[in-house]
């Protein structure tokens, strides 16, 4: 699996931990579009360049952080073919990747510890899209997107 990651200022630090936990999975390969350090960036560039990779097929899913998770996850819904979901909790992971097909993971850096994180993203990763009913809300999720044109 293909992941590209990317983060502001805001959760550099927790970009890092998400980082190490993505080593756990000998299937993952990783980019990282930045940023690297701690001066101010603005979380829209950065959802942009993440969410450019997964529309474009140069990467299966995406992970946004921000120092909320709130903006970035916003920013990133507004590209076409994204479903980003800011998850705080395991259940929402879960129900994220198996009834909505979640193809982007939002956090936020100054709102999680590593620990609950970590647990989120392992089972953002490991959860699979189940289809069947939800398939059907799915698609009807991505003709509201293109009538919003």
């Amino acid at each position: 699996m293909k992941i590209t990651i990317g983060s502001d200022h805001g959760a550099v630090e927790l970009k890092e931990e998400v980082k190490r936990v993505l080593q756990e999975f000998a299937d993952i390969q990783v980019t990282d579009v930045g940023t690297f350090g701690t001066e101010a960036v603005d979380y829209p560039d950065i959802a942009e360049k993440v969410c450019a990779d997964v529309v474009g097929g140069r990467a299966d899913r995406g992970i946004v952080l921000c120092g909320t998770g709130l903006g970035i996850s916003m920013a990133a819904n507004k590209i076409h073919g994204i479903r980003c979901a800011l998850c705080n909790d395991v259940f929402s992971a879960r129900m994220s990747r198996e009834h909505n097909d979640a193809n982007v993971l939002a956090m936020g850096g100054r709102v999680l510890g590593f620990g609950p994180a970590g647990e989120i993203l392992r089972v953002w990763l490991t959860s699979e899209f189940t289809g069947g009913r939800h398939a059907r809300r799915v698609e009807k999720i991505m003709v509201l997107e293109d009538r919003g044109k």
